[in-house]
């Protein structure tokens, strides 16, 4: 059942409200009445209506007036008002109406069938906001839940996951066996994966519930961090080569587990996406006084059409040819929170001499 449609009359005849109230009731549309303009706004307190229709010649105050009053308040201004007037026609009276507000000036006698036909069009776009605004509640609200369930299903997988991958890590270390070995570390490399995997969607997800990714700030040398990451990432890419460049200061106070997370995602989706003949290429910018630059390159270009929506869940890089990617799609959209919540800025150009950079602006105090 549709909710009902309300529309307020406001004239401080009583004769005049009966004849206008039964010219509109119907089903589904609720008719309230005001013989002053204190009478409507105490009843525009309580009620969210559709319509004003209101008389403009009335004591103490008048149509005009009141019309001001109701659209200085943020609760009422785009309710539509309509003028209705015994007066003579008078340009300089409609215009001062339209000035305060109203979408129409009716006089009277009225037309009915001109008042209804009005009537009904600001009752149909009444309604349709309602629904609009009931679609919109409810696929909130399954969004909401949505990431509940992603949250809850990846805190609950972390603990199964962490008794796989210590079964596998014993293997490994305990028996003798070729293919035993094999098989452990294809278990504890896919573990790994998953693992990550889990992170991902609980960042998306605090980033999502919680209003942004959580920090722990600390002072942080940079350099440091970024030559663990670089590290990491040359022993699992042995072919392939990661140059790093640094100049100036690289300290501030930031989360570095978080920071660690950024440049790791970002030479990940170097490697992946770029080149493999070429380097990648990490440089660190200290030199300026209150921001510290990270930019990470690669060859490789990226679709025009897709730049756009580069830094958005599940769009953040296309998979390789014949295989599917090894992550989400998260990655660069947790870059992103990360450094929102730092207060920087991260943007991507890729031009057509083939070539990709990723640029991160750190404030050094947050």
């Amino acid at each position: 059942m549709q909710p009902s449609v309300k529309c307020l009359l406001v004239d401080d005849l009583e004769e005049n409200l009966l004849a206008l109230a039964a010219l509109l009731r119907r089903d589904e549309l609720e008719i309230l009445t005001a013989r002053s303009g204190v009478e409507a706004l105490d009843l525009l307190l309580m009620h969210e209506v559709a319509l004003i229709i209101l008389d403009v010649q009335m004591p103490e105050m008048d149509g005009f007036e009141l019309a001001e009053l109701i659209r200085g308040s943020e609760r009422t201004r785009h309710v539509p008002l309509m003028f209705v007037t015994a007066g003579n026609r008078d340009e300089h009276r409609i215009f001062k109406g339209y000035e305060a507000g109203a979408v129409d000036f009716l006089y009277k006698p009225i037309e009915p069938r001109m008042l209804l036909s009005k009537a009904e069009t600001f009752f149909q776009l009444h309604r349709q906001k309602q629904q609009i605004a009931q679609e919109l509640q409810q696929r909130t609200q399954t969004l909401q839940m949505i990431e509940m369930f992603n949250a809850v299903l990846g805190h609950d997988l972390r603990n199964p996951l962490n008794a796989i991958l210590t079964s596998a890590y014993v293997l490994q270390r305990r028996v003798a066996d070729d293919i035993a070995q094999d098989t452990a570390r294809r278990i504890l490399s896919s573990g790994q994966r998953m693992s990550r995997m889990i992170e991902d969607v609980l960042d998306v997800s605090r980033a999502r519930l919680g209003g942004g990714i959580p920090l722990r700030r600390e002072p942080t040398e940079l350099l440091g961090l970024v030559q663990r990451v670089v590290h990491e990432h040359q022993t699992a890419y042995s072919d392939r080569s990661i140059e790093l460049s640094h100049d100036g200061a690289l300290q501030g106070h930031w989360d570095a587990g978080r920071l660690a997370q950024v440049v790791s995602n970002l030479i990940g989706n170097a490697l992946q996406h770029g080149d493999r003949t070429a380097a990648v290429q990490v440089s660190l910018d200290g030199t300026r006084a209150e921001t510290v630059c990270v930019v990470v390159a690669n060859r490789g270009r990226i679709p025009p059409e897709l730049l756009p929506h580069i830094f958005e869940p599940f769009r953040g890089g296309a998979q390789r040819a014949g295989g599917a990617s090894e992550r989400l799609g998260l990655g660069l959209f947790i870059v992103q929170e990360i450094v929102r919540a730092h207060e920087g800025t991260v943007s991507v150009r890729s031009s057509e001499d083939q070539c990709t950079q990723f640029s991160v602006l750190l404030p050094r105090q947050g």
